[in-house]
């Protein structure tokens, strides 16, 4: 806009994937300086981000929970950046574990019969263990 001051988040595509969007907000903050300098102060600042989403959920507000969990979610991207992670490509294995296990847990519990939690938990370590060999 006319007269707006030009920002160094000016041209961060928005329709990138969220976690991609911000790791390069922040590596874009981090060239003013407004970075910590390792992971360790990104990860201390995971830990106050989960507290302020606990407090959030104390109070019973949607709208600060989800503003918190935003907030839980930019720190971990943020964490994963400078851990030189790709969250996108960490995620996306993640989920294919998930796939893999909970397919496993299904397999057993129909195969049991079983469906409480106890039980289902089993399972998942059960695929935890065997994808460990």
């Amino acid at each position: 806009a006319a007269g707006r001051a030009q920002s160094l988040m000016d041209d961060v595509p928005t329709g990138l994937p969220a976690a991609t969007r911000a790791v390069k907000l922040a590596k874009r903050a981090a060239r003013l300086g407004f970075d910590w300098p390792d992971a360790d102060g990104v990860r201390a600042k995971l830990d106050e981000e989960l507290a302020e989403l606990d407090a959030a959920r104390a109070s019973g507000d949607r709208a600060e929970v989800e503003a918190e969990l935003g907030d839980v979610l930019f720190a971990v991207a943020n964490l994963a950046r400078h851990l030189e992670i790709d969250p996108e490509t960490a995620l996306r294995g993640s989920n294919a574990r998930f796939e893999r296990r909970f397919r496993h847990v299904e397999r057993r519990a129909a195969e049991s019969g079983r469906r409480e939690m106890t039980a289902l938990e089993g399972y998942w370590q059960e695929a935890k263990a065997a994808e460990r060999g």
